[in-house]
């Protein structure tokens, strides 16, 4: 059975089949991590030791020795994204209440959705697409892009807007494995080598983790919002970062509409967040879903609309090239009464 093929097929499936699995679990066998106890349970309702080894290994894998070009585009892309999502961190707070909306089509939406679904992009999904249809070190942009794994960013986001206030002892538990991860990493290829091999296989487990937080009925309920989030990920985040890499980074904007979408990872955030602050975590369920529902939705459309994009770019280049062709062409050949001096 191909099964690892099969997965690779669903945008974001790496991610989100173990957590639907753990959703399953968590639906009709809410009892089971108890009841089998040990290592069982371990994997069941691991979620916060499971991360921490990722977000361990995933600073590993940054390279500091990256080319000028790259550490360019990617911290373009890196504070484009995390301003945007600040921004929209700020205007949400002003409409949403602090604990979420309550009733209605959009019921289950709070701030902490919003800001986990925007402040990170997927990394592997952006340097798929640009080792398509942008160049090489476009592609090897994401190296900065791991600097948003983790509940970091959203930490600071949230914060920094006051929706939430977090103990200073508390961001640096949050960035501590990051950061270790990261020295070992640049002090020696190998280790880098070593961890970065962890950071997929990890994905799993830590997706069916949190999937075991989550109920089927919050994920039907959170459909629609889910849809509707994924969507204003890649226009409100889209928009800014096509500017930013064309007046910036000096692209085409391709790589940043490539930048605009929500990151698998970010699907751990809202749980992470809850239990660091006890007053979120009855918005955990349904920001999970709809975080996970905004990564499928941004997963499937930032590829089509950056080939589209692409496209549009060459096709505007060649017609300009024939233009001015055409036109070098018509032009009539100088002789000597035409040339002073």
């Amino acid at each position: 059975m191909k099964l690892k093929k099969a997965i690779d097929r669903i945008p974001g499936g790496l991610m989100l089949v173990p957590l639907l699995l753990g959703a399953c679990v968590h639906t009709f066998a809410p009892g089971a991590g108890k009841y089998f106890g040990s290592f069982t349970n371990g994997l069941i309702s691991g979620t916060v030791p499971i991360l921490a080894v990722w977000f361990f290994c995933m600073g590993a894998t940054i390279d500091l020795r990256a080319t000028g070009t790259v550490l360019r585009k990617s911290g373009t892309l890196l504070v484009t994204k995390m301003l945007v999502a600040w921004i929209a961190t700020i205007v949400a707070s002003h409409f949403i209440p602090i604990d979420g909306v309550k009733a209605g089509l959009f019921a289950g939406l709070s701030v902490l959705a919003i800001t986990t679904s925007m402040d990170m992009t997927n990394g592997g999904l952006y340097a798929a697409v640009m080792q398509q249809y942008g160049t090489k070190e476009e592609a090897g942009a994401f190296v900065l892009m791991s600097v948003e794994s983790g509940p970091l960013v959203s930490m600071i986001i949230l914060g920094a807007t006051g929706v939430a206030f977090f103990e200073p002892r508390l961001f640096v538990g949050a960035v501590l494995p990051f950061l270790v991860g990261f020295t070992l990493g640049n002090l020696d290829g190998e280790l880098r080598e070593f961890f970065g091999r962890c950071v997929h296989p990890l994905i799993p487990f830590f997706g069916f983790a949190l999937g075991n937080g989550i109920d089927l009925g919050v994920i039907v309920k959170s459909g629609l919002p889910g849809i509707v989030l994924g969507l204003g990920v890649i226009v409100v985040t889209g928009i800014p970062l096509i500017f930013a890499d064309r007046w910036i980074a000096g692209g085409n904007g391709a790589a940043g509409l490539a930048a605009s979408s929500t990151a698998g990872a970010a699907v751990a955030n809202p749980a992470i967040i809850g239990e660091m602050i006890p007053s979120f975590k009855p918005l955990v369920p349904a920001a999970t879903a709809m975080v996970a529902t905004a990564c499928l939705v941004t997963a499937i459309l930032v590829p089509i609309l950056t080939a589209m994009w692409v496209r549009r770019h060459h096709a505007r280049d060649a017609l300009r090239e024939e233009f001015a062709a055409g036109a070098a062409g018509s032009a009539p050949p100088l002789n000597e009464r035409d040339v002073h001096v």
